[in-house]
């Protein structure tokens, strides 16, 4: 069994009092998309921070494709390291590919690679216009380049979607799902949860500094047991609908002509199904799952 790419192993992180993580456990697997998310102030830049070895644990160990990141190979491991903060500054007075030339020497990579890195994330056309003239998207496409400098084998991306129109989110995850393909590790937050549910493995919900769920966006959503909701477009009455559904303990049935939503626990979703299926007055069903969206509040709620 391969070694995971990052361990994090019941790490705490105190700032004077206040504890903003709290015994948090995890790893994630060579080639994976983490997706973490929680609300503002619950620890995920905290994490990201200890991760990236630039503020220390106060307890527990981190460790990076095995090497302690408080370790003194870590430095040199960090080099593989591609990391976008939730708000990234330039400098304005420089062109975006003088920008990019800027990151690649701290990075030590080969400043012959910056325009490859532009024409990747859909910069080539501005590549000589200074960053003061570039639009919010804009500047998150080129902190992305940033990152992607080096052709780094592990990716910390806090909001990397702020400021994207539509087009360049989806052209966003293009490219993160062939750098997965390609062994790259991703850790992600976001607070557009509908944006992510469907393109990451699995996901940590923090809350107040501890870890409450770990899992596939379908685990969390059995792990929760929300109900899921059942619409029906019905050819006229909505009486056999009751008929059929006697005995089924349902979270809510509702009726409006010839429009009927009925939320049911997933234990007895096949059961309802199958009386539905039954039904010749039924024009239409559609089953709507819990969003995440749903799920995350879901554990919010949770004491």
């Amino acid at each position: 069994m391969k070694h995971p790419v990052i361990e994090v192993s019941d790490v705490y992180r105190y700032y004077g009092e206040v504890l903003a993580v709290d015994g948090v456990s995890f790893s994630v697997r060579r080639g994976e998309t983490l997706g973490l998310i929680g609300h503002n102030g619950a620890g995920k830049s905290t994490l990201f921070k200890m991760m990236l070895g630039l503020i220390p644990v106060s307890a527990g160990e981190i460790r990076i494709n095995g090497e302690p990141v408080r370790g003194s190979g870590f430095r040199e491991l960090r080099r593989t390291i591609g990391y976008l903060p939730e708000n990234v500054v330039f400098y304005d007075n420089l062109t975006g590919l003088e920008t990019l030339q800027f990151f690649a020497a701290l990075k030590n990579c080969d400043k012959r690679d910056c325009l490859a890195v532009l024409e990747k994330v859909g910069l080539s056309h501005a590549a000589t216009r200074r960053v003061d003239g570039y639009s919010k998207g804009m500047r998150q496409r080129l902190g992305f380049a940033q990152a992607l400098l080096g052709k780094p084998r592990l990716l910390f991306l806090d909001e990397p979607t702020s400021g994207l129109d539509p087009e360049g989110i989806r052209e966003f995850y293009r490219i993160l799902h062939e750098l997965n393909a390609d062994g790259v590790t991703v850790v992600i937050t976001s607070h557009i949860l509908s944006e992510i549910q469907e393109r990451v493995e699995r996901l940590a919900v923090i809350k107040s500094g501890k870890l409450q769920a770990l899992g596939t966006v379908q685990e969390l959503r059995e792990a929760v047991d929300l109900p899921l909701a059942i619409h029906l477009i019905l050819r006229e009455t909505a009486e056999a609908v009751r008929t059929a559904l006697q005995g089924v303990a349902l979270v809510k049935l509702e009726i409006a002509g010839q429009n009927v939503v009925i939320e049911c626990h997933r234990t007895d979703k096949m059961d309802v199904l199958r009386r539905l299926g039954m039904l010749a007055e039924v024009d239409d069903i559609v089953v709507r799952e819990p969003t995440l969206e749903d799920v995350f509040l879901g554990y919010a709620r949770e004491s």
